[in-house]
């Protein structure tokens, strides 16, 4: 089962398609009204809805019913509540999360620590993030993990989250073999050879593989 996270990011940086993509949608606090606006019902609604007015929270209620609802002071953002659910209760074999970038940089890197975290660890390799210009998966020790070109995403990035050991990048422009670092680092910039795909492993850490796009800068080869 595919589950769809919408957050409450910035409209303007969703991809264009996203109303059609498959599977399930699951709101996050502001999220809620990205998809009411849109004419789709969330299977569920989860959040602490400090950043809606009193009309926009009745609007929310009226259209679903049922929200969990929690106090702003908690220990998880309302998008941690939401993964949790949507992975252990739910049970999801993907989750794709939208609306978690732009806007507040704080939320933002939070949402691409996530993997990060003891609890969602053993599902690492089922999460993504995705905006309007990148999409990312993430990986952590172990098998290695073959990454695919995908239509419109010119650059393909490998970014150490943690520390990391042995982090190998094969099959692609520029290789990396045998790297340990102890901060994170992003590998940027890195692109396919042509169809080809390549492959990412490494003995320990978690990495994300970060497919981007430019829309301002070169537009053909050298």
């Amino acid at each position: 089962m595919r589950l769809n996270f919408m957050a409450g990011g910035p409209r303007a940086l969703l991809p264009t398609d996203w109303t059609q993509v498959p599977g399930q949608w699951v709101a996050i606090d502001r999220g809620t009204l990205t998809l009411l606006d849109a004419g789709m019902r969330p299977a569920y609604v989860v959040g602490d809805f400090d950043s809606l007015t009193a009309a926009e929270f009745t609007r929310v209620k009226t259209a679903m019913g049922t929200v969990e609802r929690h106090q702003p002071e908690k220990d998880d953002t309302d998008t941690q509540l939401a993964l949790q659910h949507g992975l252990m209760v739910m049970h999801a074999d993907e989750v794709f999360l939208y609306g978690a970038t732009g806007g507040r940089l704080d939320h933002a890197l939070a949402n691409y620590w996530l993997p990060t975290e003891r609890r969602f660890r053993p599902f690492i390799r089922r999460m993504h993030l995705i905006d309007r210009d990148n999409y990312v998966q993430y990986l952590d020790g172990g098998q290695p993990l073959t990454v695919l070109p995908r239509t419109g995403y010119r650059y393909v990035g490998v970014a150490s989250l943690t520390a990391v050991r042995d982090l190998n990048i094969t099959g692609a422009k520029y290789q990396l073999a045998h790297y340990d670092g102890d901060s994170p680092v992003s590998f940027a910039s890195n692109e396919f050879v042509g169809a080809a795909p390549m492959t990412v492993q490494c003995a320990r850490g978690v990495v994300a593989i970060i497919y981007s796009r430019d829309h301002h800068g070169q537009q053909v080869d050298n």
